[in-house]
């Protein structure tokens, strides 16, 4: 079965051949694995090495304000502060594991902290067409037989905080409504165009992104999400549909947003990104929207994946293929991207029951 095929059956509530699976990763994993499946050491998100040697159903390819971050990064050295073509100021933190050390990015300066810097602030240019090169070489190469999704990450609320800061913006959620209007109308409009311009370009489905959730609750309430969010995204929504209404819509948020999930479907989602089970239930979802909704992710890497042991894995890859995967409606992986300190037996245990587990066995 084509890898898009397989996708395209689960998103139709059917059983494929097996589950599609998905999986992202940390620079620093990727370099590990690189290395053990003798796969080189090429960079950049268009050469998909280890998607297509594990056997993955998606390629994934990506626009916008975290496309210009990591952009950013490659210019910065050891001990620097860098910043992105937003003005947004980021730093580089460095952490250790037994596996090695690896790196991740705070974000420290915030370009429109002053209230008046917002009267001025203009954002880069969307439209420029270097940006959508990546793209165009996905769709170009890979889509006969792969599901392309088109991300657009940090849709709205992330990249508003990163613009604003994160204490500020929420305290502007309920002491200044009217320059929360303004500051996610930049994002919003900023992230439609691309998000547009990568429909009509043909991916298969486009993944928007903002972590509203904690580890037990919503990080703003739902009645904030519902007035300043909801209307943003159904905009968002409707704006894609209207180039092509057949566009798959994926929602990513990290957390508890348990709230929000019916809303989320009543202004388009059909794919919510990544359920972690150490913050929902998979099942219970499943239970209550699996008629309204698929599932993208389930498997755990606050515990499991980095800390169990492979029999623990292959273990939390069956259940979730017995109980969110029934009747199809899942695109299987780890919540978050695999990190430096997962062991190379856990993340094989992972892979190896996923694609050797065909519907039939279950």
């Amino acid at each position: 079965m084509k890898h898009r095929d397989r996708v395209l059956m689960a998103l139709s509530h059917q059983e494929p051949d097996r589950c599609p699976m998905d999986i992202s990763f940390a620079p620093e994993f990727a370099t590990r694995l690189k290395k053990h499946m003798n796969l080189g050491d090429e960079q950049g998100d268009t050469t998909y090495l280890l998607e297509i040697a594990l056997d993955q159903d998606l390629i994934y390819t990506s626009v916008g304000f975290a496309k210009s971050r990591y952009s950013a990064i490659a210019l910065c050295g050891d001990g620097q502060t860098f910043a992105d073509e937003w003005g947004v100021r980021y730093g580089l933190v460095e952490y250790a594991t037994r596996f090695g050390k690896g790196q991740y990015i705070e974000v420290i300066g915030h370009p429109l902290a002053d209230d008046r810097a917002i009267d001025s602030y203009s954002t880069p240019d969307p439209s420029r067409p270097e940006l959508y090169a990546g793209a165009a070489k996905a769709i170009r190469e890979f889509k006969e037989d792969y599901w392309i999704v088109g991300g657009v990450p940090l849709t709205i609320f992330e990249t508003a905080w990163a613009l604003r800061g994160l204490e500020r913006t929420l305290l502007d959620l309920v002491a200044s409504p009217e320059f929360i209007e303004r500051l996610f109308d930049i994002p919003l409009n900023y992230h439609l165009t691309m998000a547009m311009k990568l429909v009509e370009m043909g991916v298969d489905m486009i993944r928007l992104a903002d972590d509203v959730g904690a580890q037990d609750r919503m990080l703003m309430s739902p009645k904030a999400w519902r007035r300043f969010l909801k209307p943003r995204m159904a905009e968002f929504v409707s704006e894609l549909r209207s180039v092509n209404p057949g566009i798959t819509i994926a929602y990513h948020s990290d957390g508890a947003i348990y709230p929000i999930i019916s809303d989320l479907i009543e202004v388009g989602v059909d794919v919510l990104n990544p359920v972690q089970p150490a913050c929902m239930d998979p099942e219970r979802l499943k239970k209550e929207y699996g008629d309204r909704l698929c599932f993208w992710g389930t498997l755990d890497v606050q515990s499991t994946l980095p800390f169990g042991t492979p029999s623990e894995v292959e273990q939390e890859v069956l259940t979730r293929l017995r109980t969110v995967g029934r009747k199809g409606g899942l695109i299987i992986g780890p919540t978050h991207f695999v990190q430096v300190d997962t062991p190379l037996e856990n993340f094989l245990a992972m892979v190896d029951t996923i694609t050797q587990t065909p519907y039939s066995r279950l």
